[in-house]
């Protein structure tokens, strides 16, 4: 279940702007570093996140997510610079928050144009999901921290909701002044600790163990 179209509706336009002033604060020299996603720079990961945003607004959603849809994002913006890449998603995000306050409660429940699984307000909390995530792997790349803050909530929401489909649990994600997200109904294990951990080692980017869990808990796996 996802959070409420009143958090996640400002919360992934919010989320965007972030990440355009992130791009516009990035060097040429910090445009080539490698990033933690295999095989992808600081410019790729950056690509990849303006591309999805741009097919969106643009209705362009057949396969969004898939390798191959992922890949031509980054092909498309091979060469060009943070700045362009940050006023491209100042206009998608533009388009973006026009777009979201035009949804009913009904639209936010019914599915996702295109034809993918889940619902709309499913597809637009992984949005801010996974521009979040990114965010992280560019700072981490570059040494800055990644601020804990709004993003981890709709995180949460989102990781519980896949290891939900993929049959993960049952368990609760129970983090200190964030809430309680169950997995498959909940009971069973309580996950506790750093919740930005957590999404580290449930996205492959950090030490499942050091939760006590094992590689199952990878939704990417």
């Amino acid at each position: 279940m996802t959070l409420s179209r009143q958090v996640v509706e400002p919360g992934m336009v919010a989320e965007y702007r972030s990440f355009t002033e992130l791009l516009r604060n990035l060097s040429d020299e910090d445009w080539g570093t490698p990033s933690r996603c295999e095989g992808w720079r600081v410019a790729d990961v950056a690509a990849h996140v303006v591309g999805q945003l741009s097919d969106v607004v643009n209705l362009r959603l057949e396969g969004l997510g898939s390798p191959e849809v992922t890949r031509r994002q980054v092909d498309e913006r091979r060469g060009r610079t943070p700045v362009e890449l940050a006023d491209e998603l100042e206009a998608a995000t533009l388009v973006a928050s026009d777009l979201v306050t035009s949804f009913d409660d009904d639209a936010w429940a019914g599915p996702v144009p295109g034809g993918a699984n889940g619902t709309l307000g499913f597809g637009l909390e992984a949005l801010w999901f996974d521009t979040y995530l990114h965010g992280d792997d560019i700072r981490d790349a570059l040494g800055l921290e990644t601020p804990r803050g709004d993003g981890l909530a709709p995180s949460l929401s989102h990781i519980a909701q896949v290891l939900t489909d993929q049959g993960w649990g049952p368990a609760d994600l129970a983090f200190d002044g964030i809430g309680e997200f169950p997995v498959s109904g909940g009971g069973g294990q309580t996950i506790t600790g750093d919740a930005f951990t957590f999404v580290l080692v449930s996205t492959g980017r950090g030490d499942p163990a050091s939760l006590g869990l094992d590689e199952a808990v990878n939704i990417y796996r």
